[in-house]
């Protein structure tokens, strides 16, 4: 398993909601048939909620293309293309292997902040979230909601049993918590190689 697409195992029981709950950080995903919440916190990372209509099978990953000059490279099919195509990929299998049907699926998304400085070309929030349409828009997954870009860090809780999704904005921009944790994650992406093939069902 490529390092850079971790299960997540912070799973708790969220008083709030009253269910159980899984937790994922930047470069994790989950999915589950139970009645449970799924919840991250996105700054320029985008998140894609991805669930079978039919079942309720869903799941959520949390991901960001690498920072590069894959524009100058001139390949149709950069580094970080093909990274942000396994994030994606990698969470869809899982769905299918589960038994979500592909013609069920559908997805709503949420990232692509412009909170982090000192990245390079074009802004990685806006990357993250023109990768994200495009490659649902690819492969036929419809998008009923979106809240990408805008420049506030976002706290997201995805229900998959009903597809119900809750966004708050957070506006306190010293998230530096938020920060530091996809700044390193940005360095691991650097330095790791992207994972092994991925075969779509």
């Amino acid at each position: 398993m490529n390092p850079n697409n971790q299960f997540a195992t912070n799973v708790y029981y969220d008083r709030t909601f009253d269910c159980d709950a899984a937790k994922i950080l930047p470069g994790e995903y989950y999915y589950t048939a139970k009645n449970m919440l799924i919840v991250t916190v996105l700054g320029s990372c985008v998140s894609a909620c991805i669930r079978d209509r039919v079942t309720g099978l869903g799941g959520m990953n949390h991901f960001m293309l690498p920072d590069g000059g894959d524009a100058a490279a001139g390949s149709p099919v950069s580094a970080s293309m093909r990274y942000g195509s396994f994030a994606m990929e990698v969470l869809i299998n899982d769905l299918l292997k589960a038994g979500a049907r592909r013609e069920h699926l559908e997805a709503k998304v949420f990232g692509g902040a412009a909170v982090l400085r000192g990245f390079t070309a074009m802004n990685v929030g806006e990357r993250n979230a023109a990768f994200v349409m495009q490659f649902l828009k690819t492969e036929r997954i419809p998008v009923l909601a979106e809240d990408l870009n805008d420049i506030h860090p976002r706290k997201v809780y995805f229900f998959p049993r009903t597809g119900k999704v809750m966004v708050k904005k957070l506006m306190q921009t010293r998230n530096d918590t938020l920060a530091k944790r996809e700044l390193d994650y940005a360095r691991r992406l650097k330095v790791e190689p992207v994972g092994g093939a991925i075969d779509l069902f």
